[in-house]
């Protein structure tokens, strides 16, 4: 087996030293230069040029401390690189030169890292693994996108010199697919979240129930994902995670550094567990299974002691799947509930969260209620949205809830780009690429404190979404602009420079074969 090994190797170095010469012997074409410290999306904090470049040749080691997490992360990047450049990269403990992954205590935060770069090598330094994840990021960034590539390319692999120092803005960079409209499997959920990972998002909101599919296997009430699951808009087949799936989603997830948070959407939005159980409906008569898009039509029974029952159990199970710290209830929409009925519902169901360890997150609306101590609220109002609703927010803001950011006419990525868009929706209006990204998370919310604001996310709803395709055509180019306002310090935000810096990711997204829309706002390279 060593000898096929090193027999490939060398088939190998042959290939790049034809592909690197012409058939009349010339010398190849100079190398181009390396991609400048600060072409990199989310923009870094702090970027310092040096001089001398590292180049990765076949000599290269990924030298790493010894712990499991380094060490997990330096076989992440090794099996990034290996494909495309064809070296062995083996991931050693230790010692000098090459590309080395530490920790090391500093003022990184749970998330930073410093990137040094030069002749002798590249080095990741970060307090916490999440840290040399997301340096790997900027890394991946700073080489040629055919390194992108699963098969062995040209190079070279240079590394501009320098010093990269970033830390992020916002603790919560987040992403919310739905998966209830329309059911996307566990391999085209893993596919986004590599996706996400690319540009430091740190948060995956799956949207688990709705009035269209219930996602995710109950054991106390199994007819939620075999009946409730078991169609989607338009009258597809539907689908549901067992919680096998969902522990295997989970964990790729935490393995990106992304945090799963689950939503059950309640008291609204939940047709599917009302076609499921007919007990869980005021007058004991189950729905037929939905299959449309109108929204605000259906509701638990909030007079009914057996919804808290079903309540219970759900959250129960769930969050003894989840390990990350958030648990979504929902809670928009509810227009089949009146105000003193949600807000009964919602002072029943957010102490169940806690009960089971979490915290309880839900959509704006929840502030027309008590959120509970501690409680996130999500904001999806638009530029136009009434100030009085604004002001509920801002006024649950001054007194201690969290505010994640995710306006409908900015950031939600199934909005139209154009009326021309062949995917997507417009109730929230056109949203092209400059209006997603030009917006500040800091002063957008009148009345909200700058320090409740915890972060922003991008929803992804899939009403006219069916495949990975369209998924990536609707998030990209506008998602990596939310990651930079997550991620990036405000006094970095510009849209004439991001925008150069956004069509430089289109050769990388070519190579990973993410589709995607061809803004006119953006100078991308010629096809």
């Amino acid at each position: 087996m060593r000898q096929h090994h090193r027999t490939l190797r060398l088939l190998g170095s042959l290939l790049l030293v034809a592909m690197g010469a012409s058939a009349t012997g010339a010398a190849p074409a100079q190398a181009a230069p390396p991609t400048p410290l600060d072409l990199v999306v989310p923009a870094p904090a702090s970027v310092t040029p040096g001089a001398t470049p590292y180049r990765i040749t076949r000599g290269t080691r990924i030298r790493v401390d010894d712990s499991r997490e380094s060490r997990r992360v330096g076989e992440y990047l090794a099996g990034i690189l290996r494909p495309s450049t064809g070296y062995r990269l083996p991931v050693t403990d230790g010692g000098a030169g090459g590309i080395r992954l530490r920790l090391s205590k500093g003022s990184f935060g749970p998330e930073g890292y410093r990137l040094d770069s030069g002749g002798k090598g590249v080095t990741i330094t970060a307090a916490a693994p999440a840290g040399l994840f997301h340096g790997v990021q900027t890394l991946r960034q700073l080489l040629p996108a055919a390194v992108e590539k699963d098969s062995v390319q040209p190079g070279p692999w240079l590394v501009a010199g320098g010093t990269i120092k970033d830390t992020p803005r916002y603790g919560w960079r987040g992403a919310m697919l739905d998966v209830s409209r329309h059911f996307f499997t566990v391999d085209q959920v893993k596919r986004y979240i590599d996706q996400l990972a690319l540009y430091k998002i740190n948060k995956l909101h799956l949207h688990l129930s709705d009035d269209q599919g219930w996602r995710i296997a109950i054991d106390s009430w199994p007819r939620l994902a075999a009946h409730g699951g078991s169609t989607q808009v338009g009258g597809g087949p539907g689908g549901h995670y067992t919680k096998a799936d969902y522990k295997e989603i989970v964990r790729y997830a935490t393995s990106r550094y992304l945090e799963v948070v689950p939503e059950i959407d309640m008291p609204g939005h939940t047709n599917a567990a009302l076609a499921s159980y007919a007990e869980l409906n005021c007058d004991g008569v189950a729905p037929p299974l939905y299959t449309g898009t109108e929204v605000g039509f259906s509701s638990l029974c909030v007079n009914k002691e057996i919804t808290y029952d079903f309540v219970d159990d759900v959250i129960r199970e769930l969050a003894a799947l989840t390990p990350g710290k958030y648990l979504h209830i929902g809670g928009d929409e509810a227009h089949s509930t009146s105000h003193a009925d949600y807000v009964k519902f919602m002072d029943r169901v957010q102490p169940l969260v806690a009960k089971y360890g979490k915290t309880v997150i839900g959509w704006h609306q929840l502030t027309g209620a008590t959120p509970a101590k501690g409680a996130l609220a999500q904001y999806w109002g638009l530029d136009d949205t009434s100030a009085a609703e604004k002001e509920q927010v801002a006024a649950a803001a001054r007194n201690g809830t969290g505010v994640i950011l995710s306006p409908a006419d900015r950031i939600y990525l199934d909005m139209k780009y154009t009326a021309d868009t062949p995917l997507g929706l417009d109730w929230a209006g056109l949203v092209e690429v400059k209006r997603s990204y030009d917006w500040d998370p800091g002063n957008y919310l009148p009345g909200a404190p700058a320090s409740a604001i915890r972060g922003v996310e991008a929803p992804l709803w899939s009403e006219t979404l069916t495949k990975s395709d369209d998924i990536e055509y609707m998030a990209f180019p506008r998602l990596p602009g939310v990651a930079e306002l997550g991620w990036s310090p405000a006094a970095t935000h510009d849209w004439d420079a991001y925008k150069v810096r956004l069509a430089a990711q289109a050769e990388r997204w070519a190579a990973l074969g993410i589709d995607f829309y061809r803004s006119p706002q953006v100078p991308w390279p010629a096809a």
